[in-house]
């Protein structure tokens, strides 16, 4: 029988370590993360560079690869994550963000995407949006439910003046 041991990690150890790539924290264990490949990648730095252009009309800051804790023993790390104003200024903020955007990877499994964009939504993210970076296709997890498909890969999030078609942020 092979059976791996994991090492417990301090928080404060995690807190005060740099990992490449960067590595998630929750309950004592250092999880990598799945790295993405070039359509991953291009998503993600066209999504931050988006939001960032609107951020004064949005009233909005975005942040890429930011450790937040979720809870007491679990730092998770969006792709991208848009904070309304005031931002956080916090090297770990406490506050979720407006946003958690999850941009999948080949090796991501849709039951372990779907079961993180579940627990976030239970510890405050009202919005979280898992993309296929191949498809553009997405689904949006909030309080009041899902995952459900977002149409015409168009994010609207209520109340706010924040809409991301991705296909213009592709084109930009």
């Amino acid at each position: 029988m092979n059976m791996a041991v994991e090492t417990l990690i301090p928080v404060e150890e995690y807190l005060h370590t740099s990992y490449s790539p960067d590595r998630e924290y929750r309950d004592g264990v250092v999880v990598e993360r799945n790295v993405g490949d070039n359509a991953h990648s291009l998503l993600q730095i066209a999504l931050g560079s988006y939001v960032r252009r609107r951020r004064k009309a949005w009233g909005v800051q975005v942040y890429t690869e930011f450790r937040i804790r979720a809870r007491e023993r679990w730092y998770p790390i969006p792709d991208v994550c848009i904070y309304a104003l005031p931002a956080p200024t916090e090297r770990s903020p406490t506050r979720m963000p407006l946003l958690w955007v999850e941009i999948l990877s080949e090796d991501d499994r849709m039951i372990e995407v779907w079961n993180k964009a579940k627990e976030l939504v239970a510890c405050g993210a009202p919005y979280v949006w898992i993309i296929n970076p191949q498809t553009l296709d997405s689904q949006l997890l909030t309080p009041a439910g899902g995952p459900n498909e977002v149409p015409e890969k168009t994010l609207r999030i209520p109340d706010t003046s924040i809409v991301i078609p991705l296909l213009d942020v592709m084109e930009e």
